[in-house]
């Protein structure tokens, strides 16, 4: 290899390169098609929440200047922390989030100019750090048209998937929502192609297409999706939006 800049020349030969990625889709398929993929699975929730007693939360006392006995993290405040304030594979979010509460516990022993022992719990939890920032996935309990249900991978394990499908009048446009990917995107296409073709079957106008829009939502648009297994979840929301049967 001989760098262009300087123009020296450095043998790398015999140089291993090891380099990690929290999603291996974002790396480009001719660097990844160079590498062997060694997937570590991430950690779990009680494995976080050990690590976080035992490890982050004393290195952040130490770091903002704290004893062990001036700040606690009562266990059902901590694990609302890993599951709502946090939504990654590893620890690092999570240790940013335990930094925040030690400065703001900091600010507030300097705005009181008291020195007490401080209890971080489900009730006051929100005063440090804010609302939640991601919501637990939960299935709806009652039946809804046009809003059906799966599941979906990620890098942290198993969630709930929702699809939420609006028709409203129009010109026969199609409108995907919520940060799909290509292949995602095609698997709506696929579904409309669906229910066009099944019109008859399912008792829907064959020309529903023709004068009516039709808006396809995934929650929590913050976050990327792709993959082609919602293509049925899509099917089944867009049919029951059309035909007004609440999905059970």
């Amino acid at each position: 290899f001989s760098d262009h800049y300087l123009e020296v020349p450095f043998d790398l030969s015999e140089v291993m390169f090891i380099t990690t990625a929290n999603n291996e889709d974002e790396i480009p398929y001719s660097l990844r098609d160079r590498m062997e993929t060694i997937i570590i699975p991430g950690y779990t929730e009680y494995e976080k929440f050990q690590i976080a007693q035992l490890f982050l939360l004393p290195k952040q006392l130490n770091s903002h200047g704290f004893k062990k006995s001036d700040i606690e993290i009562s266990e059902k405040a901590m694990k609302k922390l890993i599951k709502e304030y946090t939504h990654e594979a590893g620890v690092r979010g999570l240790e940013k989030e335990i930094a925040s509460i030690c400065r703001k516990v900091a600010l507030n022993l300097v705005y009181s100019k008291k020195n007490k022992r401080v209890r971080i719990t489900l009730k006051n939890l929100e005063n440090y750090l804010g609302i939640p920032k991601y919501k637990i996935d939960k299935i709806e309990k009652e039946d809804a048209i046009g809003l059906a249900t799966g599941l979906a991978w990620t890098e942290i394990g198993g969630e709930v998937l929702s699809v939420e499908t609006i028709v409203m009048p129009g010109k026969g446009k199609l409108t995907l929502t919520g940060q799909l990917g290509d292949v995602m995107q095609e698997s709506g296409k696929a579904a409309l192609t669906y229910a066009r073709s099944r019109a008859a079957r399912f008792k829907i106008n064959n020309k529903f297409y023709e004068n009516c829009d039709i808006h396809v939502h995934i929650p929590d648009g913050a976050i990327p999706k792709d993959g082609p297994s919602a293509g049925i979840t899509m099917a089944t929301s867009l049919i029951s939006s059309l035909t007004e049967i609440p999905i059970r």
